[in-house]
């Protein structure tokens, strides 16, 4: 097989989807039938659909997308793993059979994250250290979907790690449906933060991020080990959803809003120039006028960095799917709406005393004019927050893949500008 990130050019499209929430569901559903249309435009002979949304529906998606050669479950996936399988038997059985290959033929020994690919380019990986959920969000299908929380092991996750590095990735990404429970599973306790540590003695890595961890589980350890080791980023993402504590009750969140709101001090007192980015949900069920103004307010006091809002989506076979005084959606948008203004303000107001600062600048690519490159630094988690053009570099070799300091002379629309120190 070659990859080729050209669907006009594939023999074969695979699919993978996403079953969280509704708006993910219908952009899963249009990137299908789009991809559909290579049928008839491009070189493609077979689709393959996989992942959550294949998980909860795939009986109604075969009904539903006829174009669709394939469902493949994520735990018919996961069963197969490490086993010459019959759903993987198959996929290859119709391979040469739409294709007229002859001698294509599934090996188990390419189920590995040693042998992944990685699309992400040549400077950053995601690495997920853990599968599952176990914190049973009301509003949450995840738990249904990809199961229990799993841990992987530790040294699996360091020799993967070890393997990016050689390949001449710089920056790794952490991520799981809840980082910061990583370990309690197997090991009985916390590990993340033994685990961020032994990731920074690989030498060839240079800055690592972890993404997605809940408040009540930053330990003083975690927070110390982000403090004093200078390859993991001052970067803390924490969704907190609300700040109501009868709202966070009803979403079975295991924390308060005074917790939440101790965690946020703790983390800006201990780690000078740390970034926190939050999520927020917006009209949950039973959500009152006095509840969301605590949320605001609470937004306009703690000043996030980054914040992303979303509306409640009612999932069904949640709990929180069941719930009466479900909000209208007028209600939810106009909360939403007023939330993403304030944040604006409040970027707005970060933004500006951020110039004249000195940063460090991974740097990415080239614009087609050849008058900026571009890049990250580590206040921008890649293709979530935003991005740094550094100009004046008419005299400046290659610097692709290089981190460089630089000094922000203009900030504007959530990227900055900057000039090459």
């Amino acid at each position: 097989f070659t990859i080729v990130n050209d669907p006009k050019i594939a023999d074969i499209i695979v699919i993978n989807t996403c079953g969280f929430i509704e708006s993910a569901k219908q952009e899963a559903i249009n990137t299908i039938l789009e991809m559909a249309e290579y049928k008839k435009t491009g070189r493609c002979k077979i689709l393959i659909a996989t992942g959550c949304l294949v998980e909860r529906y795939k009986d109604d998606l075969i009904k539903l997308l006829p174009e669709v050669d394939m469902f493949l479950k994520y735990s018919e996936y996961a069963e197969e793993k490490g086993n010459s399988g019959k759903v993987f038997e198959e996929v290859f059985n119709k391979i040469n059979e739409k294709i007229g290959t002859e001698n294509c033929k599934y090996s188990s020994a390419n189920l590995s994250f040693m042998n992944r690919i990685v699309t992400t380019g040549k400077q950053y990986a995601y690495i997920r250290i853990a599968e599952g959920c176990d914190n049973r969000c009301t509003y949450c299908a995840i738990p249904y979907i990809r199961g229990k929380f799993v841990s992987r092991k530790m040294e699996d996750i360091l020799e993967e790690a070890q393997m990016l590095a050689d390949s001449g990735i710089t920056e790794i990404i952490l991520i799981a449906q809840d980082t910061s429970k990583y370990g309690i599973d197997i090991y009985g306790e916390l590990k993340l933060a033994e685990l961020l540590n032994k990731l920074s003695k690989i030498k060839k890595i240079h800055w690592i991020r972890f993404l997605y961890t809940y408040p009540e589980s930053i330990t003083d350890e975690l927070i110390k080990e982000v403090k004093e080791n200078k390859k993991i980023c001052k970067y803390f993402d924490i969704p907190i959803q609300h700040f109501a504590d009868n709202v966070l009750k009803r979403m079975n969140r295991k924390t308060t809003g005074e917790n939440i709101r101790n965690t946020i001090q703790k983390l800006r007192k201990e780690i000078p120039g740390v970034v926190i980015r939050t999520t927020v949900m917006v009209g949950f069920p039973g959500e009152t006028e006095e509840d969301f103004s605590k949320l605001y307010n609470f937004i306009k006091e703690a000043k996030f960095e980054k914040l992303g809002a979303f509306t409640y989506s009612k999932e069904e076979g949640t709990p929180a799917s069941r719930l009466k005084e479900q909000i209208h959606p007028m209600t939810k948008k106009s909360r939403y709406n007023k939330i993403m203004k304030l944040q604006q303000e409040i970027s707005r107001e970060i933004e500006e005393k951020q110039i004249g600062r000195e940063i460090e600048v991974l740097v990415e690519q080239i614009t087609p004019d050849k008058k900026f490159y571009i890049g990250r630094s580590y206040v921008d988690v890649p293709d979530i927050d935003g991005i740094t053009y550094i100009k004046n570099i008419e005299n400046e070799s290659d610097l692709i893949g290089k981190y460089i300091k630089c000094k922000i002379v203009e900030v504007k629309n959530y990227d900055t500008i900057a000039e090459k120190m």
